[in-house]
């Protein structure tokens, strides 16, 4: 299962072929695996959670939106979507890796319910806003749901159908999130990143919601 939009336009806009992908290397990031706001692992087994990996802009700020709900045990910041193994973030910027930045969220299903960490996903940024999220433009910034399971799958879907008669009730184009299940490899990205808005409290944050409530209980 596979929805998505190709970007169009500039060259950074515009998805690489797999062809054209910079080749990435085998080494994962090196990562002190401690949660910089709550001591909790980054990379685990995490038996017993549920994850899914949320692109909406710039992870920084995208990743304090969920680390601070309650039930989420974790979150990381890294690159997911694209062709490039464990690529940098100088390649992801590039345009040639095919990556969004993407925030991987561990969560317990019996303390957050999946639809509430889709309500602050919709509400946090503007999903209809191809590649790019504000003044940040290139493929690295689409907004993107990526699912470990069908059951969220559907949910997503499902919300993302519901907001979008929000949003065009509010004057708002198409939903350009890319969907997907199963989610593919999240790539850690560089310890600098993890948790950059606990560490860097006044450091950039160009994430802006459309205002559009999304409705819940679906």
């Amino acid at each position: 299962m596979f929805e998505s939009l190709l970007g169009i336009g500039a060259h950074k806009q515009r998805m690489p072929s797999p062809e054209r992908a910079l080749p990435g290397r085998a080494e994962a990031m090196p990562l002190r695996n401690v949660h910089h706001v709550h001591g909790r692992p980054l990379r685990d087994a995490f038996e017993g959670l549920a994850r899914v990996q949320f692109g909406m802009g710039c992870f920084w700020g995208a990743e304090r939106k969920f680390w601070s709900l309650p039930g989420v045990f974790t979150t990381a910041v890294g690159y997911a979507g694209g062709y490039t193994p464990n690529a940098t973030y100088r390649e992801v910027c590039s345009g040639e890796t095919g990556h969004t930045e993407a925030v991987l969220v561990v969560y317990d299903p019996a303390a957050v319910s999946f639809e509430t960490l889709l309500k602050t996903f919709w509400e946090s940024h503007d999903p209809t806003q191809g590649m790019r999220q504000g003044n940040d433009t290139g493929t690295q910034y689409r907004s993107a749901i990526h699912c470990d399971t069908e059951a969220q799958y559907a949910a997503a879907v499902a919300s993302r159908d519901a907001f979008q008669a929000r949003l065009t009730a509010a004057g708002y184009g198409a939903i350009t999130t890319e969907i997907r299940h199963p989610a593919p490899e999240f790539f850690y990205a560089e310890e600098e990143h993890q948790q950059y808005l606990s560490k860097h409290p006044d450091g950039y944050c160009g994430l802006g919601g459309t205002g559009v409530s999304c409705p819940t209980g679906l």
